[in-house]
């Protein structure tokens, strides 16, 4: 069976609002409770819905039922929204279309499940994949929360004693007129740097994180960050695993679907918000058009592993396409799993040695003078 992505796709009956920084906000796939549905309540809601739906609970009720059941404000009033346009006579496709809480990859599996007649079981795939990829947010913030703690405090501890500690002794040093050595005047450099323009290098440090928010909608930026993040040694291999679960889940869950290949990659690329793997998928979709296999159209891009090529040629020859990429799914889950306990587990050892190697280097530079300091007041 195939479908037309052209055919199904219809205009939107909401005016599009001037680009800003929170119009950007709002448009990403994961957004705050308070302006839509996050991934949480996103896997809660379908995984809810498939069971009303088994169970012979018209979509209408079962929307209403998980409405009702809502706390938080403006999911309700989007649930609500969307009974009333399905009172109206629209499809559920259509209806969560026009909300900005519902990304185009939710629009059109809705879609080819009300056309298939299997809304049920696409609904019960979006709540497995968002639990799938809710697990992964957990997993990146779990392996990255404490090893941010430790940097910043080890930062703040160092920041200190540059602008506080080596400015005593400096003094002292100065007084006495005792000379320096080598390690110790490099210290005292870069301490009078902090005093100088230590304000300014946190006001940097803050603009930098705040560019997130102020450039987020710039396709330059974002793209320039997924590049810089995937050169990170070990983290940036760890976030493309993570968007490599995303879109062999995605592959798996459309394939079930029946769902054709192009189609599939057309979906996939505007649902994963990760330009290096965005940009590998249109040259992918381009190929395949062009008469290619997808293991051929995969092989061109380094992005995609070896394993993975290998087992898509198998999925073209089986045509298990579904089973196979449902395994690469698992596969690369675990992988997720373990990197993020391996980062975990090496970042903190490794922070502390190096806050323990910042630390005795400043009070090494610090205590030598006091040596040549002591000669001096003994003589």
């Amino acid at each position: 069976m195939s479908f037309d992505l052209k055919n199904i796709e219809q205009k939107k009956t909401t005016v599009k609002s001037d680009k800003s920084e929170w119009s950007a906000i709002l448009q990403k796939e994961i957004v705050l409770f308070g302006n839509g549905f996050s991934i949480k309540l996103k896997e809660d809601f379908y995984t809810e819905l498939s069971v009303l739906l088994s169970a012979g609970v018209s979509l209408k009720e079962g929307l209403e039922l998980l409405s009702n059941s809502q706390k938080k404000k403006n999911a309700k009033e989007i649930l609500d929204v969307i009974v009333t346009d399905l009172v109206e006579g629209k499809s559920m496709s259509n209806a969560i279309k026009t909300h900005k809480a519902f990304s185009e990859y939710e629009y059109y599996s809705i879609k080819i499940g009300e056309e298939t007649g299997t809304l049920s079981a696409v609904v019960k795939q979006l709540g497995a994949f968002f639990a799938r990829k809710n697990q992964q947010r957990r997993d990146v913030i779990s392996a990255l929360t404490y090893p941010i703690i430790v940097f910043t405090t080890a930062f703040l501890v160092v920041l200190f004693m540059l602008q506080f500690v080596v400015p005593m002794f400096q003094d002292i040093f100065r007084q006495n007129k005792v000379e320096l050595p080598w390690i110790t005047k490099f210290i005292v450099s870069v301490s009078e740097f902090v005093k100088s323009y230590g304000l300014l290098v946190i006001g940097a440090i803050i603009l930098l994180f705040a560019s997130r928010f102020l450039f987020n909608e710039k396709e330059w930026y974002r793209r320039f960050k997924d590049q810089f993040i995937l050169k990170i040694p070990f983290f940036g291999n760890f976030i493309k695993t993570v968007y490599l679960s995303q879109f062999t889940q995605a592959i798996a869950l459309l394939s079930a679907s029946k769902v054709p290949v192009v189609n599939s990659i057309q979906l996939v690329k505007k649902m994963i918000k990760f330009y290096p793997l965005q940009d590998a998928l249109h040259t992918v979709e381009a190929s395949i058009l062009r008469g290619a296999t997808l293991s051929e159209s995969l092989a061109s891009h380094a992005i995609f592993s070896d394993k993975m090529i290998a087992l898509v040629k198998v999925s073209e020859q089986t045509n298990q396409t579904e089973f196979i990429f449902d395994r690469l799914n698992t596969q690369y889950h675990e992988q997720v799993q373990r990197q993020s306990k391996m980062m975990s587990t090496i970042m903190e050892p490794l922070i502390i040695v190096f806050v323990g190697i910042m630390v005795g280097v400043i009070l090494i530079a610090m205590y030598l003078p006091m040596f040549k300091l002591g000669t001096v007041l003994g003589g």
